[in-house]
């Protein structure tokens, strides 16, 4: 009975079951969505149960979207990872807790905006800026098919299962009423909503309660949480989502990511603030302290308002975010790196605690950075329980004049790293010895320096000092640099920690049967990675150069290093007079590059590369730059080319003596478009920019004869990036 035929006939226990499942949607959008039940609970578990009966006579006619699938699925091995289609980017802190942090942000709008005291105030939406984890939501048809966490921004994990375990997120989004048709949108066929999971205050110290009476009682493994966030982080990233329902979350949505179609039109998506009641209208909870706020002086009034009310409000935030309302000036704004200039978050001035200092360590960063930490007595503060805190460098520890017994002032900065704020003196012990900045890295040896003009010291063993090994392996597997498929940050960790990388060479040889050793590696993934290896043996010398990491050469200086002198030997034994000749090399970037090439180990690393099997093609010195047929043009990219990648084309721009630049402007003097162009193609017609496409492309550089197309094609690196005009962003 229960075939696709029987959808077809009347069934009365069919009809039933629609009807509960539109009742308990209602009835849980009441309950946690607005707030404002209109059952008893009791109720609402009576229909809850009678739906769970019909499910269970009729297996086949279960729905992700039906309410008892909120909870379900066995317990996990591990997240996938998901790769996110429109980025979920980052927002710009403004660090000034005052009311001129507001202030400052909308004179940087005025200002990208071009407008004058006399124009009106720009139209911003203000809101709470949520202690949580970001999440995306994507909907097909209506239904919630995945979330995943934000990650690194570009790739996050799959935590479907324990998302669905939210009651304020909707399973499946309802249709719209004929008569609300009209205000609102259509749902999409896909949806990406943004928003924040976090963990209500009550509902933090209940779950603590529970975990303080099970400890009680002898249960082995569990624990008290900190505070709400870190209790919310557990939740999401539990593998069983039987656990993780256990563990109350809630949510907030505050915008978009991937829609399709991407233009819906209306009224709806003409401003954010419209977008966030539409998302209200589709069954997304929304802050009730969203606001529009017009200028700075409501924007610093807002900031205080919600100030005032932060000790008060049922979760915790550490700001508030402020966002032009017009999402076309959005538009207009766009990016800059990878934050809009369209947003900030605005933080308040953080907590604060007296303790005592019980020593002073130096740590060595990732990136051979070294950090003064001063080690504390145990205090409670910003909500976490702080034992070490940072003295960011030497200056600022002498500046603050901290010492070994002192009682010092320490502060969340951020409400995120706790600092040293400052020392109270008339409680300094007669003892107290005055901290000194080591001269050698405290792990490695190797000499610590202090560039000029900097206030920090580094290790110069970037490729051997073993507090920088993983850092070193991920930036020179990356796909900037050698590109190595599938070495990724836990694969890493996990050959460190094992000892089996402990320099670069190593991974050229590692063999299989150490790969599989390796928890959780199977021997596809090791063959892949074998093969991956193998491939990036064959590369080119400005993706190698960027590879080894060497301070302040990046992309550019790479590629500028390479053109220069043709071959990577030639770069080594190059003086900083030399260097300094190559375009935007100054003496800070050729002392640093001067330095890395001094330590016998690192040029011992290089040549053990290369012993490995590590080539790249090399030739003369290019041509000066102002001798190239490019020279002093300027580019910009945009569209999908039929042939070549965004960072091919680049490439071949750069090796004319191009400049390729990442939006178009009056200074523009080419724009090179491909299929499905966005809104740069728009503003180079308006401004009369000439347009190319890529035979006009390839026919420009035709006349670069100090390096034919045919060998740049095969020294690019392979890829298609993504056009950031043609999809909506939200941070």
């Amino acid at each position: 009975m229960d075939s696709l035929d029987l959808f077809a006939q009347p069934h009365p226990d069919q009809a039933r079951l629609q009807a509960l499942r539109e009742l308990l949607h209602r009835y849980a959008q009441q309950y946690y969505v607005l707030d404002a039940p209109t059952v008893p609970d009791a109720e609402y578990d009576r229909l809850f149960q009678e739906l769970q009966a019909l499910e269970r006579m009729h297996p086949g006619w279960i729905a992700p979207g039906s309410p008892t699938q909120r909870v379900g699925g066995k317990p996990l091995e591990q997240f996938v990872a998901v790769r996110h289609a429109v980025p979920m980017l980052s927002i710009r802190t403004e660090t000034d807790t005052e009311a001129s942090g507001a202030l400052n942000f909308d004179n940087r709008i005025r200002k990208e905006l071009a407008l004058t005291e006399s124009d009106s105030p720009v139209e911003y939406v203000a809101e709470p800026k949520f202690d949580g984890l970001a999440m995306s939501l994507r909907y097909e048809h209506g239904v919630l098919v995945q979330a995943a966490t934000r990650g690194d921004g570009e790739t996050g994990e799959d935590v479907t299962q324990n998302i669905r375990t939210i009651g304020q997120v909707p399973l499946q989004i309802e249709a719209a009423s004929a008569g609300a048709a009209a205000h609102f949108p259509a749902v999409p066929a896909v949806l990406e909503v943004r928003g924040e999971v976090y963990m209500r205050r009550d509902d933090f110290e209940a779950l603590n309660e529970r975990q303080r009476q099970r400890i009680a009682a002898g249960e082995k493994g569990e624990k008290t949480f900190v505070n709400p966030r870190n209790a919310a982080a557990g939740a999401v990233r539990q593998l069983d989502p039987a656990i993780a329902a256990q563990r109350p979350l809630s949510f907030f949505a505050y915008g978009l990511g991937e829609i399709t179609p991407p233009e819906l039109g209306g009224p709806a998506f003409v401003t954010h603030y419209a977008m966030l009641q539409t998302l209200k209208f589709w069954g997304f909870p929304v802050s009730a302290l969203v606001d529009i706020a017009c200028g700075a002086p409501e924007l610093i009034a807002y900031h205080q308002r919600i100030g005032s009310l932060r000790d008060q409000l049922g979760f915790d935030i550490d700001g508030v975010v402020y966002k032009v309302n017009s999402l076309a000036l959005q538009r207009q704004l766009g990016f800059v790196t990878r934050e809009p200039r369209w947003a900030v978050a605005h933080k308040y001035p953080a907590q604060e605690e007296l303790t005592t200092v019980l020593g002073i360590d130096v740590q060595v960063g990732r990136t051979g950075k070294l950090t003064p930490v001063a080690k504390l007595a145990p205090v409670f503060v910003g909500g976490v329980t702080v034992t070490n805190a940072t003295l960011h460098n030497e200056d600022e520890a002498r500046r603050k004049d901290v010492r070994v017994g002192d009682t010092v002032v320490v502060r969340r900065a951020g409400d995120v790293i706790p600092e040293v704020v400052s020392v109270i003196a008339d409680k300094r012990q007669p003892d107290a010895t005055v901290f000194t900045m080591p001269r050698m890295c405290p792990v490695c040896g190797s000499a610590a320096v202090r560039e000029e003009g900097e206030a920090d010291y580094r290790c110069t063993g970037g490729l051997f000092c073993s507090a920088q090994r993983k850092q070193a392996i991920l930036h020179f597997a990356q796909r900037r640099a050698v590109e190595v498929e599938g070495l990724g940050e836990k694969l890493v960790d996990q050959l460190v920690e094992a000892g089996i990388v402990q320099t670069l060479p190593d991974l050229y040889r590692l063999g299989l049967m150490a790969l599989a050793a390796l928890d959780r590696m199977a021997d596809k993934s090791a063959h892949n990675l074998m093969s991956a290896l193998q491939a990036s043996k064959q590369t080119t010398l400005p993706r190698f150069l960027f590879g080894l990491g060497i301070r302040h050469v990046g992309e550019a200086t790479a590629k500028a290093l390479a053109r220069h002198f043709g071959n990577l030997d030639a770069i080594m034994q190059a003086s900083t007079e030399q260097l300094t000749s190559v375009a935007d090399v100054g003496p800070i970037v050729a002392l640093s590059i001067r330095t890395f090439f001094d330590q016998p180990h690192n040029r011992e690393v290089v040549e053990q590369l290369r012993a490995c099997g590590v080539v790249w093609e090399e030739g003369d010195a290019l041509a000066p730059e102002a001798t190239r047929p490019l020279a002093g043009k300027t580019f910009v990219l945009t569209g999908t080319l039929p042939t070549l990648s965004r960072d091919q084309a680049r490439d071949l721009l750069e090796a004319a003596g191009a400049k390729v630049a990442g939006s178009v402007s009056k200074k523009t003097d080419y724009l090179v478009a491909g299929a499905e162009a966005g809104s740069k193609l728009e503003k180079a017609l308006a401004l009369g920019v000439a347009v190319i496409d890529e035979a006009g492309l390839q026919s420009l550089l035709t006349d670069d004869a100090s390096m034919p197309l045919a060998q740049h094609n095969s020294q690019s690196p392979q890829g298609v990036a993504i056009d950031p005009d043609t999809t909506h962003r939200e941070a």
